[in-house]
């Protein structure tokens, strides 16, 4: 039985995206050995999209309230990396790793499944 998911974001700095995930974002972590931090993340949905592009992934954080998630980043100096555009499924931003990455981060509009 699966039990769960586990998604890995390479980094240019990863000790420092570790610390930001856990310290700024608040997901909690387990050691996984040799100060190996794994984290937790918060409950998740995967969706598959049809493409006549080669296979790739993508990682977005979900929340409730985009406006509020915004200025809490910015009251602890994250850096907003996109503006926020209305898509028809969601509204869509994204903020900065300490490695300089992206991470994307939407309010969806439609209907979630990570609840069930």
């Amino acid at each position: 039985m699966i039990s769960g998911a586990h998604v890995i974001l390479y980094s240019q700095d990863a000790e420092a995206d570790r610390v930001f995930i856990r310290d700024v974002l608040g997901f909690p972590g387990v050691d996984a050995g040799g100060g190996w931090l794994v984290l937790k993340l918060p409950p998740a949905e995967v969706a598959v999209h049809p493409s006549d592009e080669p296979p790739r992934h993508e990682f977005y954080l979900m929340c409730d309230d985009l406006d509020a998630q915004l200025r809490e980043f910015r009251s602890q100096g994250v850096e907003i990396t996109r503006q926020v555009s209305e898509q028809r499924w969601g509204r869509l931003t994204a903020i900065r790793l300490p490695s300089g990455a992206e991470l994307p981060l939407y309010e969806p509009l439609h209907p979630t499944a990570h609840g069930l």
